[in-house]
């Protein structure tokens, strides 16, 4: 017997039926489908091939929608399970006790066949397989995981594959930004649509549509929405088929903030939005630099695209068109997100950003994750230009992990294998591997011998010895598809270290010379070296190796001395010599190839002590940046306080989704997602003197509205659709670089409501930050589907050397009751502020992965207003 409350549905369901059956024929229900009238309850609905209409490319076979067996692999077994696929929602389905849902826009990325051959030959399992072996990688509550299955047959594998890549390319497109409005409002249709016919019987009736707007965040009172409803059901059927439905989510969506601003719009042009009234609206407005006849083409596109026919007069904007314009790609926040054409990419290396990974083999915690070659594929597929590599000593080969901790291990062969497949998938520019090499002189020719197997010619390498003198380093564009190797040279390193003891000791025998006696009685081993590499200079390596090593052998030919380092390894060492940092100041000589890596601890005190230094530095040579080794649950700083300093290769955990991590991703949006940008004029050009020229700014931001704000989902990958409507507010927040002694924090803006915090260094217990200005606005109660603020927030900031693009604005959409500021925001979208386009705009929400949502903006209107 069914439970009361399962029976009670039953029945409920059995009278919808009923219902619908007394009304006779229900004609055009879906266009083109016409329901059986009279005869069994099962007569009174469509077919279950009905459907609302079908968008090109995205028709899923049925079999796949009914599923069908495979075989789910795990690390630790095998079963058999149903799998399907629902097109309308776009999620994956199954059983597990676990969630069974995978969204088809949290995937990152699908292995098929071969591709996924690494997880195979890990289970152990027969090559026979893999012909019809997929992998899906996504995310669910903010952690990358895995899913395996293995079909019955290559047809059915065929039938997986094909359609698993057409919905997942689809929703990608979709979630590049905005864009696709006519495919976007499709796919929210059939989405909604599905989910709120709960019986499968293709209309809705009043409780699910009273459903679907709570799952919308829709608050509306029963009375209203019941005469909304009546309106819609013009005969009195009791239900709305999916025309109906249309346009009650019309009704949903109407845009009154965006009506009014094209009537103001109108009426200061006689009335009518004309090809004048566009281009003063361009340029007044969206301070747009578009030519006369690019700004023409522009309305001719949105002018023709929205023709509703004879009745409307040509050369006219609708306020459809009008609407169309303000959320495609044409009128985009961000200014250098989508470019097709590359920056300059011909300057020495060091003039670029380069999008960097700390412990890139860790997809977990710092002291107990998991080192995996995926870390490697994820920030490779993100345009990830420099990869991370601790190498130790393997019981045959070279592996991975991170020491003194227990997260587990990978081989160094798998990497490299993963490294030459994915390196240049996204952008054909330098990769660097930054390795730390703790492996005895057998296993670094090991080294040598895998990476030479597996890069081959993209590996630059040379001869040490007789290797001509580098005068400056070569460009991005000189090193397109090619790895570059960073390590420590043993050599070079004990080579400065004695050169800089001579040096200090020649120093203090000028100014004492009683300490020069003591330094020369402890460490005299170390003045001969320094005498013998300040004859013969650095660039000699081998020469003065050679002697070097002759002081440090015993009389029977075996080694003493200390540097221990595969020569071959040495040779592999180019453009990007790891050497020990020696102060940054006129006394220390560094090679245009020596590059140092600095903990944030001790690049924060270079910042405070000389922060002039290291920018001249940073000119002419590469520095690397990595998170200081307390950080054991891998959180980030921000990166760009060390960008203000010029530095390039500024590393980020790439596992962990905190401010740090939306920042670098933010900033490597630009130039074509290359995984370079160039830096800043007053970073690249002293002789200009721009690093002076400090000013003072006010960025202007009205939060206008927001649309349809996304729900959370929980930790099986479904909406948390709890019993109130969402109370959301906004906060934008400025991160400013430490580039002056004080801020600029006018009176006024405290008044207003601005919040300031200071920069910080990192503790034990919380993560450094750069200074940061905030302001929120007000609470829209019970309003999650179109809330609307119309609020001014004025933020004030100070910027030297114009260089607005390491300031990052940071948009976050929050819930009244959680808004301290380490809960998840229910969305937000972070921008360079260089990069942040003037005027009316729409900015796509991310979740606090980055993962967009397909139907969630919020729109403001920007300017940026200067003091002096």
């Amino acid at each position: 017997m069914p439970s009361q409350h399962g029976a009670t549905h039953w029945a409920k369901k059995e009278a919808k039926k009923l219902a619908r059956m007394s009304k006779g024929v229900v004609k055009d229900a879906i266009p083109g489908v016409i329901y059986d009238k009279g005869g069994s309850s099962s007569s009174s609905s469509p077919s279950l091939g009905d459907k609302p209409p079908v968008v090109a490319d995205i028709d899923i076979p049925e079999v796949l929608q009914t599923g069908t067996l495979v075989t789910k692999i795990s690390e630790k077994k095998k079963r058999e399970v149903v799998f399907r696929i629902d097109p309308d929602e776009g999620t994956i389905l199954y059983k597990s006790n676990k969630g069974g849902i995978v969204p088809i826009e949290t995937i990152k990325e699908l292995r098929i066949g071969a591709n996924a051959r690494y997880y195979r030959e890990q289970f152990k399992l027969p090559e026979e397989l893999e012909d019809r072996w997929i992998t899906i990688i996504y995310i669910i509550d903010g952690t990358y995981k895995t899913l395996h299955f293995v079909a019955q047959t290559r047809d059915v594998f065929q039938l997986w594959s094909i359609a698993l890549q057409k919905l997942y390319a689809i929703r990608q497109g979709l979630m590049n930004g905005l864009g696709n409005v006519d495919m976007r409002q499709t796919i929210w249709e059939r989405q909604y649509w599905k989910g709120a016919d709960e019986e499968g019987d293709q209309v809705l009736d009043f409780d699910d549509v009273e459903r679907l707007c709570k799952r919308l965040n829709v608050s509306l009172p029963t009375p209203e929405l019941k005469r909304l409803f009546n309106d819609l059901d013009t005969a009195g059927r009791g239900y709305l088929d999916f025309s109906q439905f249309q346009r009650f989510a019309k009704t949903l969506k109407r845009r009154p903030e965006l009506e009014d601003i094209y009537s103001k719009i109108c009426a200061t042009n006689d009335g009518k939005f004309d090809e004048a009234a566009f281009v003063k609206f361009m340029t007044t407005y969206q301070k747009s630099k578009l030519t006369d006849p690019e700004l023409h083409t522009l309305f001719e596109k949105y002018a023709g695209a929205t023709s509703t026919g004879a009745n409307e007069p040509a050369g006219i904007l609708s306020l459809d068109g009008f609407s169309s314009f303000l959320l495609s790609p044409d009128n985009a926040a961000f200014s250098d997100q989508n470019m097709s054409i590359w920056q300059d990419m011909t300057a020495p290396i060091s003039e670029y950003y380069i999008s960097s990974s700390h412990n890139t083999y860790l997809v977990g915690h710092q002291l107990v994750g998991v080192s995996t070659i995926e870390g490697y594929i994820r920030a490779l597929l993100h345009s990830c230009r420099s990869v991370e590599l601790d190498i130790y000593d393997g019981d045959k080969e070279p592996m991975i992990y991170h020491g003194k901790t227990f997260t587990s291990k990978v081989s160094l062969r798998d990497i490299c294998h993963a490294l030459a497949k994915y390196a240049f998938v996204t952008s054909p520019y330098p990769v660097l591997i930054s390795a730390e090499v703790h492996c005895g002189l057998e296993q670094q020719d090991k080294i040598v011998d895998i990476m030479i197997e597996t890069l081959g010619d993209a590996l630059v390498q040379a001869p040490v010895e007789e290797r001509p003198k580098i005068t400056a380093l070569p460009s991005p564009e000189d090193l397109k598809n090619k790895f570059l190797l960073k390590a420590k040279n043993l050599y070079v390193v004990e080579q400065l270290a004695s050169a800089q003891a001579a040096r200090l000791a020649e120093k203090a025998a000028a100014e004492k010379p009683a300490v020069i006696e003591a330094v020369t009685s402890s460490s005299e081993s170390s003045d001969n070296e320094a005498e013998v590499l300040l004859k013969e200079g650095v660039t000699d390596l081998k020469k003065a190796w050679k002697k070097m090593r002759s002081k440090g052998e015993t009389k029977d030919g075996k080694e003493k001395h200390k540097t221990k380092m595969s020569f071959r390894l040495a040779a592999l060492l180019v453009y990007t010599i790891g050497v020990k940092c020696h102060g940054i100041n006129s006394d220390v000589e560094y090679a245009p190839e020596h590059m140092f890596s600095l903990s944030e601890n001790a690049a924060n005190r270079l910042l405070k002590a000389s922060m002039q230094d290291l920018v001249k530095h940073t000119q002419t040579h590469l520095v690397r940046i990595y998170p200081k080794g307390t950080r054991v649950n891998s959180t980030n700083f921000e990166p760009n306080r060390y960008w203000a300093a010029g530095c390039q290769v500024v590393a980020i955990n790439w596992q962990t989704f905190d401010r740090g991590y939306i920042i670098n991703q933010a900033m490597f949006q630009r130039n074509g997602r290359s995984g370079y940008v160039r830096k800043p004029e007053a970073l690249r050009c002293p002789e200009k003197d721009l690093l002076s020229k400090k000013t003072q700014h006010f960025l202007d931001v009205t939060i206008i509205s927001a649309q349809q704000i996304p729900r959370l989902r929980d930790s099986k990958g479904q909406e948390i659709i709890e019993k109130s409507i969402v109370d959301p507010f906004v906060e934008v927040s400025l991160h400013i670089p430490d580039w002056s002694h004080s801020p600029f924090l006018p009176a006024s803006a405290t008044a207003a409501g601005a919040k300031y915090s200071p920069s910080t260094d990192a503790t034990t217990t919380s993560v450094s930050s750069a200074r940061t200005v905030s302001f929120r606005t007000k609470v829209v109660k019970d309003n999650g589907f179109n809330p609307i603020w119309q609020e001014e927030l004025c933020l004030p900031f100070d910027c030297v050397g114009d260089m607005k693009e390491i300031i990052f604005v940071e948009f976050a959409v929050r819930q009244q009751g959680k808004d301290d500021d380490d809960d998840e925001p229910l969305g937000l979208y972070c921008v360079p502020l260089g990069c942040l386009e003037q005027g009316f705009r729409h900015l796509p929400l991310h979740d606090a992965q980055l993962t967009q949502h397909l139907f969630s903006t919020l729109f403001i209107q920007v300017n940026i207003r200067d003091i002096n």
